[in-house]
């Protein structure tokens, strides 16, 4: 008969896939996980990691046992739930994935009106310049730059925002406005590293520096970086022009939308969650709330208001 205690620390190196992190949240030091991982095997006399330098990767027979394992633990959580009754309580924890910039200048700050009403909740916020992975169960609810495609997931447009080009008062003064696309050949520019974007949505500049238009050898990236909040703190003391979310630049005294006409970029954010954890009320409760307060910030997204608007 299997362990359940074997089956959850199974579980968590799979989701993990370094022992490391696996052992850092199951509590256990490296050494303890290593040895009942080796010990769960050979109670099974089946190999369900290949081990390497990158981590433990899980071999045909660990996929095998995966999908049991994760119908096991929904079944466990479930039914924790349900006895203690912790569905029909506004209490507990909420683990809940964003964007960078977007959870540091528009969802922390919304937060703070949500707790106010739910003492009993406690939020964790990671606002990560990647994605968030549900089906690893880094978080209960995730804002994404781009639908979800994994399946088991409910899925919800958010909200659109805008983007623009900006620079600052300091830095157009020294360098001149643009007053063309063509013109952004003769400007430094702030943007990703091209081979770091963890979302194509994210690739703004690049349709608008055709050669054709900006000429060669086109403009020059002072400053890249994966952080969208570098990239607005770089903008911000002069580095030079940035495309930044409008909820970022428009309420920074300092910073000037350059080529408005030009570049009115609109993008969205989908806030998703998997089937179980959208039932719990305290999840209902964020995910509504967000929709709410978010319609309500619609100025504020799309460039038009340069104040957040708290519930």
């Amino acid at each position: 008969m299997l362990d359940w205690q074997d089956i959850q620390i199974f579980l968590e190196v799979a989701r993990s896939q370094r022992l490391t992190d696996a052992a850092r949240r199951l509590g256990l030091d490296h050494s303890t996980l290593s040895r009942r991982t080796r010990r769960f095997e050979q109670r099974l006399n089946t190999q369900l990691f290949e081990r390497s330098t990158h981590g433990y990767h899980l071999t045909e027979a660990g996929h095998q046992l995966l999908a049991h394992a994760e119908e096991m633990a929904r079944h466990a959580f479930e039914a924790g739930e349900s006895l203690t009754d912790k569905n029909h309580q506004v209490s507990g924890q909420i683990r809940l994935g964003v964007t960078e910039g977007f959870g540091t200048w528009v969802i922390a700050p919304l937060l703070s009106a949500f707790c106010a009403r739910h003492p009993g909740v406690t939020l964790d916020l990671l606002a990560l310049p990647r994605v968030v992975n549900l089906s690893r169960h880094e978080a209960d609810l995730a804002i994404t730059v781009e639908r979800p495609a994994s399946p088991g997931l409910v899925i919800s447009r958010l909200c659109d925002y805008r983007l623009r080009l900006y620079g600052s008062r300091d830095y157009l003064a020294r360098q001149g406005s643009p007053e063309s696309l063509a013109a952004l050949g003769e400007h430094r520019l702030i943007g990703y590293v091209d081979d770091l974007i963890f979302s194509e949505q994210l690739s703004y500049l690049e349709p608008l520096l055709d050669p054709a238009v900006v000429g060669h050898p086109g403009p020059h990236f002072s400053i890249r970086s994966t952080s969208v909040t570098t990239q607005h703190a770089a903008a911000l003391h002069g580095a030079g022009l940035a495309v930044l979310p409008c909820f970022m630049a428009e309420p920074t005294p300092g910073l000037t939308p350059v080529l408005t006409e030009e570049v009115a970029i609109t993008r969205q954010f989908w806030i998703t969650s998997r089937q179980e954890q959208r039932r719990l009320a305290r999840v209902r409760l964020l995910w509504d709330f967000l929709r709410e307060a978010l319609e309500a910030n619609r100025a504020l997204l799309m460039g038009e208001a340069r104040e957040l608007v708290l519930p």
